[in-house]
């Protein structure tokens, strides 16, 4: 009696057999599962005792990072580290003198930033230029909790600048505190 046919379960004759992924398969009825590419002993692929082509091989190799309990933990612990460095390092850029604190700098720091779970603590009041005053040549939107949204032509005083980039200052509009873009304004 003759085998059946992998793909169409009808008899295979010896003439048009092959013998392939333990089946036996009519030369038509041997493609691709997805394609329905013909495929001989030389260009297929096989999967799961089906045949494949090379474009539609299913890949076995992990493309995704599953979000399982430990990369979440570290995902965010990765995130709380550089946010404390960030402010770290912006905390550093904005004291620009060694004199000790005035008494009522961490009274001041407390109202100047909102609660966080990531806080710190403030040792030294920074250096204020009071006398600079900008314009806000550009609209801007804040982006992040520590920033400020500035609309063309408010008056930002209090300025502090933090690197090339990026100053601290207060609008005299909304009368917010936070950083801002230096090349959205002009000095007066």
């Amino acid at each position: 009696m003759n085998p059946l046919c992998g793909r169409c379960n009808k008899a295979v004759y010896p003439t048009e057999k092959l013998n392939c992924l333990d089946k036996y398969w009519h030369k038509g009825c041997f493609n691709c599962e997805v394609c329905k590419m013909t495929l001989n002993m030389k260009n297929y692929q096989g999967f799961d005792k089906k045949p494949y082509c090379s474009m539609h091989y299913p890949k076995t190799s992990f493309t995704i990072v599953t979000d399982t309990p430990e990369n979440l933990r570290l995902k965010e612990q990765s995130k709380m580290n550089s946010l404390i460095k960030y402010h770290e390092d912006f905390e550093k850029s904005r004291i620009r003198s060694d004199a000790p604190p005035p008494e009522n700098a961490t009274q001041e720091n407390e109202q100047q930033f909102p609660a966080n779970p990531l806080s710190y603590s403030h040792q030294a009041e920074p250096v204020r230029t009071a006398e600079k005053r900008f314009r806000a040549v550009y609209s801007y939107t804040a982006t992040d909790a520590d920033e400020v949204s500035l609309q063309e032509g408010d008056l930002v005083v209090d300025v502090q600048q933090i690197d090339e980039g990026w100053m601290y200052g207060r609008i005299e509009r909304t009368g917010q505190q936070g950083m801002l873009p230096a090349n959205y304004v002009q000095l007066l």
